[in-house]
């Protein structure tokens, strides 16, 4: 499936490779890979099953999920506190905005899964919301473009690489050849995946990023395909088993396909099991928060009322596990008075507890608020 070219890189000859275009392959895998594509296509399904009817909140948690775990695998890490924070702020920096910049993006292509095909132009605006916050780190002419420049993995140079990315001028054609398999249905969607994601590394579109973008680009098919209300978490499986990714691709590059897509269908039947289990946990603890807020009695020896703003903000907190007086002044349209008065009584039941965050920017702190039973539910799975 890949053919080797010979580029200049600093006056050095070097063997690149380019992968075969992929709108006429000819897909063929054994019976045993084959059921293992249509049991990960029933564990995504089944997961899905499991969302209550009111699944927003614990959709965004399994698209955080996502993030957290597709940044962490490029060893951008910060800790779920601060993530969640910068997802509701502009007052947070660094690693935990790029963070965040990247559940944007999971977020955006899941949106875009379900009203529109996949077009350069996405790729691109997914590119530039990915590195928002790390422009710093990349030229500005690379933000949102692709590369006009080798790309290898491995190696302080393409001369000792493990692999050699196609040349620059190829990028183009090779993008347009992606873009079209992935908008048609020729295979199976797990085929289909493993294959969009491995071509689309193969390539390496861009300068930086590649490896977050192709992991988007997983949970875009699979939602467009299988009309599933959220994708599973994916990468925190390639997180746990880094081996077997980079074995994988390497598999792919060498015309193995089959190799490719059996660890390819494991692994998403793993990270869709993880997420009904991931579900479970969170319906579990916020069935006991309820609970608990039924049967606490405040100072005027009544339980917290029906239909107070409580118990919308408490539905509210597998989205945001973090939140402050302002977030649920802004969501709730009351009064940030009235919001603190809601934070405080979320304390007194053990539910949230006030933590202190470093934003990075000048001005007053902020005061935020956590959920810390739920933040270490998603730390023990990822």
């Amino acid at each position: 499936m890949f053919s080797e070219v010979v580029i200049d890189w600093q006056g050095y000859p070097v063997k690149a490779s380019v992968p075969s275009m992929l709108v006429d392959v000819d897909v063929e895998l054994p019976e045993t890979v084959v059921r293992a594509t249509e049991r990960a296509i029933a564990a995504i399904e089944r997961s899905n099953d499991h969302l209550p009817p009111s699944w927003e909140p614990l959709a965004r948690l399994l698209l955080r999920f996502e993030g957290v775990a597709s940044s962490a695998f490029e060893q951008i890490r910060a800790p779920l506190e601060e993530i969640a924070a910068a997802e509701i702020t502009t007052l947070m920096t660094g690693p935990s905005a790029w963070v965040a910049d990247n559940l944007a993006v999971v977020s955006a292509a899941v949106d875009s899964a379900r009203q529109e095909p996949l077009t350069v132009a996405s790729l691109l605006e997914w590119h530039r919301r990915l590195m928002e916050h790390a422009t710093n780190q990349l030229d500005q002419g690379l933000i949102g473009a692709f590369r006009d420049r080798p790309v290898w993995v491995g190696g302080s140079s393409p001369r000792e690489a493990t692999y050699v990315g196609p040349p620059h001028e190829l990028v183009g054609t090779l993008m347009d050849d992606l873009i079209e398999f992935a908008n048609a249905d020729a295979t199976d969607v797990v085929t289909q995946a493993a294959i969009l994601h491995a071509q689309f590394e193969s390539i390496h579109p861009f300068v930086d990023g590649n490896g977050r973008l192709g992991r988007v680009l997983i949970s875009w098919l699979i939602v467009r395909r299988l009309g599933v209300l959220v994708p599973p978490p994916f990468s925190v499986f390639v997180a746990r088993d880094p081996g077997g990714y980079l074995s994988g691709l390497t598999f792919y590059r060498m015309g193995e396909l089959t190799q490719w897509v059996r660890w390819f269908a494991a692994t998403l039947e793993r990270s869709a099991s993880t997420a009904t289990s991931l579900i479970g946990e969170v319906e579990i603890l916020t069935a006991e928060w309820r609970q608990r807020a039924s049967t606490a009695r405040t100072g005027t020896g009544r339980a917290v009322r029906i239909g107070a703003t409580f118990w919308r903000v408490l539905e509210m907190l597998p989205e945001h596990p973090i939140v402050s007086a302002h977030l649920v002044q802004e969501r709730f349209q009351i009064t940030n008075e009235a919001a603190r008065q809601v934070l405080h009584r979320f304390q007194s039941l053990g539910i949230l507890s006030p933590i202190e965050l470093r934003s990075g920017t000048p001005g007053r702190p902020v005061r935020w608020w956590a959920a810390k039973e739920l933040i270490d539910i998603i730390a023990r799975s990822s």
